[in-house]
């Protein structure tokens, strides 16, 4: 595989990250500010990616914004919120063509650099406040952002699973959001958090792409200057609630046709933790891929679930099973999902299924290292879980992963949480 390696230089009051490539004709700077998960701040903060890319204040109409991004041959701006372990992360992701590759456009990455500036430090203010119209229009867009997720029963339900299981935790709020706070928000008090944040946030810049690694250097810290920060408020300490003597069990019902069952575990493996590689495999085996025990023994081989998958979360150190059920079946759907954990604490997998998972993973994690974007959030793992990983020694150790590695991991599993959205009928519960 082609390497990839970073440059990182602590200056002017964030992490500066170099990625130099020759795999693309652009070039991507990706600014990521990230706070501890606040429920007094965390209603703001998902506010702020639509304020922010409407443009500057140097651009202050979308028409203006767009030309200035069209004259850059076409540039292009995304803005988002999520959230990773305990940790809110608001991301800012601009492309712009390489000026190596156009003739006579040697200036286009000083014009780039300087308007990325301007988007992040300078938004389009007026009297200590967002510009109220492009405000209240936004607001109502982030309103019915979060408004929308009960119409999506599977967000919904795992939305709903995380409430429960992390309640007491900072991991159970939510990312979009919370509609009853928006009511207090105004153009003032959010410009005020954002400057806030901006001061306070520890931030961490990514350029990627094809470049002279001196001169990026000089290019962008001359434009990119901080105010003093002070990051020391900002520390979490990844608390994660004690285990329940036994699961516990949530039903919910309303008027759907398709149940929805999610299980919530505990891995006490995280992103930094040498068993890492091994939960990956893990999950790969467990519920992963279309090959994996879920999908054949729960969907295909039983008829039980229009789909049945697992994920991690891998600086959390939780494990999610989602499932769409008959709501008929549920005791059958929840015991035959369970059995596949029992399966997997006993090792009844084959070595085949072992390597077949391995190279799954493999081939993934090779195709995110084809994306710019990928590469990015790649190297970004090694900031939240606070480790030195790479990604080519991700990859590394996740072909050296053993069945008894698996099995251990395995051991330390423990299911936290059973969620069931089901229908209103009098066999929902079967």
């Amino acid at each position: 595989m082609n390497r990839v390696a970073e440059d990182v230089i602590k200056i002017n009051g964030y992490n500066l990250h170099l990625i130099p490539t020759t795999k693309f004709k652009t070039i991507h700077m990706v600014a990521k500010f990230k706070a501890p998960l606040d429920k007094n701040t965390i209603t703001k903060r998902a506010l702020l990616p639509y304020l922010i890319q409407q443009g500057p204040k140097s651009y202050p109409s979308r028409v203006q914004f767009q030309k200035k991004l069209d004259d850059l041959y076409g540039a292009s701006l995304s803005i988002d919120s999520a959230k990773k372990g305990n940790y809110h992360i608001l991301s800012f992701r601009f492309e712009v063509a390489n000026p190596e590759y156009l003739v006579n456009e040697s200036d286009i990455l000083n014009e780039a650099i300087a308007l990325f500036n301007q988007i992040i430090f300078h938004p389009n203010v007026n009297e200590n406040g967002f510009d109220t119209k492009i405000f209240e229009r936004e607001k109502e867009t982030l309103k019915r952002r979060i408004q929308s997720i009960e119409d999506d029963k599977m967000s919904y339900a795992n939305m709903r699973l995380i409430d429960e299981m992390c309640k007491d935790e900072k991991y159970r709020l939510h990312v979009h959001g919370y509609d009853e706070d928006l009511t207090n928000l105004t153009s003032k008090n959010v410009y005020e958090y954002y400057k806030q944040l901006l001061k306070e946030d520890e931030l961490d810049l990514y350029i990627l792409g094809d470049f002279d690694q001196g001169k990026m250097n000089d290019q962008f810290t001359k434009t990119f200057k901080r105010e003093k920060v002070d990051t020391t408020l900002k520390k979490d300490n990844g608390y994660v609630a004690g285990h329940r003597s036994k699961p516990q069990e949530i039903v919910e019902k309303q008027s759907i046709q398709q149940a929805k069952l999610h299980i919530g575990y505990r891995t006490n493996i995280t992103f930094s933790d040498k068993d890492y590689f091994a939960l990956h495999v893990f999950n790969g085996i467990f519920g992963g891929f279309p090959s994996s025990k879920l999908f054949i023994n729960v969907r295909e081989k039983h008829s039980l679930a229009y789909y049945a998958a697992s994920r991690i979360e891998s600086h959390k150190g939780l494990l999610f099973v989602f499932s769409g059920i008959a709501p008929e079946d549920y005791q059958k759907a929840k015991e035959i999902i369970e059995l596949q954990m029992v399966e997997m604490k006993e090792g009844n997998f084959s070595d085949s299924e072992l390597n077949e998972t391995k190279e799954l993973i493999v081939n993934q994690l090779l195709e995110t290292l084809d994306n710019p974007q990928g590469i990015i959030e790649m190297f970004y793992q090694k900031v939240v879980g606070q480790t030195e990983l790479t990604p080519d020694q991700l990859v590394q150790g996740i072909k050296q992963v053993t069945k008894d590695e698996v099995i251990d991991v395995a051991s330390k599993i423990t299911e936290d949480t059973i969620y069931l959205l089901t229908s209103e009928g009098e066999n929902a519960v079967g």
